[in-house]
C-alpha cells in the first residue's frame, strides 16, 4: 500500500470514529515554536505550572517521543454543547459539562491506531490528547487544520474553536497536508478587549498566569485578591475569549453522548452552587474534568466569586 493509500484509509477511518478533522504534518523539530515557548518560559507565563518547563526537547521534538517518527497525524473533536447553563449562575467551561473527554478521545485514538497497525501494518507510535508534552496547537496549525487565533486556540473557518485536539505520532509516511494558508482573524480583537483579566496580548500570546481557567483549576494557592470581582462568575475555566469569537457563530452541536452533562449542571443556580454538598458534588461530576479541582477547589472558587 502506497502512502497515499495508506493516508486516504487513516483519514475515512477517523470520520468514521466521530473526528471533526484530521491533518497530517510532517515530524520534525519546531523551531519557530521553540523561540516562543522558551520566551513564554522566561516571561513567567506558565504561573506555577512547573511541569511545562520539563521535556523542553520532546515538547519540540516528536521523535523524541517516538524514535523514527516521520508523522504528525492531527485530530480535532467537537464538544460544543446543544444547550448551556442558565444565566446568572457560577459557570463551568463548555468542554466540562460532560464526562472527561481524556477517556472518550483516548479510547478513539487507541481504536485508530488498532486499525493503522491492523490494516496497514506494524508500526510505532504512541497516542495523546492532552496528556504528554506535546505542542498539540503546533501540530495542527501545520497539519492545516485551522490557524492560530488571537487567542491562541486553533480555530477552524466554518466550525469555530470548541473542540479538543488529539494526535497520533507514528513512524509511517503518509501525505502531508499544507499549514492552513491565512490567519482569517484580521483586524478582530474581540477575544483580547473581552478578557477578563487582560490574560492576552496582541501577538497571539496568553499569559496562562493571568488566565481565569489557570486560577480556578491550575492554582492550588490561595486566589489572589487583586483578582475579586473579575471572574465573571466562572467558577471552573473560561469560555470568554471563545463566546466572544465570530467564528463560534458556525459552531454546531456535538452528537456525542459521552459529553451530555448532568440532568442537574444546567439548571442550578447560585445559591444551589453555594449550597453544594460533596456528596451533589461527586453525583454531578462523576468522571468529569471538575473532579480535577476536587470539591474543596470548586468550594474555594465558589467562594471567591460571592
Amino acid at each position: 500500500m502506497d502512502k497515499s493509500a495508506r493516508t486516504r484509509l487513516i483519514k475515512q477511518k477517523a470520520y468514521e470514529l466521530g473526528f471533526q478533522n484530521i491533518g497530517i504534518a510532517q515530524a520534525g523539530f519546531l523551531e519557530e515554536e521553540a523561540r516562543r515557548f522558551e520566551n513564554w518560559l522566561k516571561n513567567g507565563y506558565h504561573g506555577k505550572m512547573t511541569y511545562m518547563e520539563n521535556h523542553f526537547d520532546k515538547r519540540l521534538d516528536p521523535t523524541k517521543l517516538v524514535p523514527g517518527a516521520r508523522s504528525v497525524i492531527s485530530l480535532s473533536y467537537n464538544y460544543y454543547p446543544e444547550k448551556q447553563q442558565i444565566d446568572n449562575t457560577y459557570k463551568i467551561a463548555k468542554y466540562a459539562y460532560g464526562k472527561d473527554y481524556h477517556f472518550n478521545i483516548k479510547d478513539k485514538l487507541r481504536e485508530l491506531f488498532q486499525f493503522i497497525q491492523t490494516e496497514i501494518g506494524e508500526t510505532e507510535g504512541r497516542v495523546f490528547t492532552d496528556s504528554a508534552p506535546v505542542m498539540e496547537r503546533a501540530w495542527a496549525r501545520r497539519s492545516g487544520i485551522g490557524w492560530e487565533g488571537k487567542h491562541s486556540l486553533i480555530i477552524q473557518k466554518n466550525k469555530g474553536s470548541f473542540f479538543f485536539l488529539a494526535e497520533i505520532i507514528s513512524d509511517l509516511e503518509l501525505e502531508y497536508d499544507k499549514p492552513f494558508p491565512t490567519d482569517h482573524c484580521g483586524r478582530c480583537t474581540r477575544c483580547i478587549d473581552a478578557c477578563p483579566t487582560e490574560a492576552i496580548l496582541p501577538d497571539k500570546t496568553l499569559k496562562a498566569n493571568q488566565c481565569i481557567s489557570y486560577f480556578t483549576i491550575e492554582l492550588r494557592d490561595e486566589l489572589p485578591a487583586d483578582m475579586r470581582g473579575k471572574f465573571q462568575d466562572w467558577m471552573f475555566g473560561c469560555d470568554v475569549c471563545q463566546d466572544v469569537c465570530p467564528w463560534n457563530k458556525f459552531a454546531l452541536p456535538h452528537t456525542d453522548p459521552f459529553f451530555e452533562p448532568h440532568p442537574d449542571l444546567l439548571t442550578m443556580t447560585k445559591q444551589d452552587w453555594e449550597e453544594i454538598t460533596e456528596e451533589v458534588f461527586r453525583d454531578i461530576f462523576k468522571k468529569s474534568a471538575v473532579k480535577r479541582t476536587k470539591y474543596s477547589g470548586l468550594k474555594r472558587n465558589i467562594d471567591f466569586l460571592k
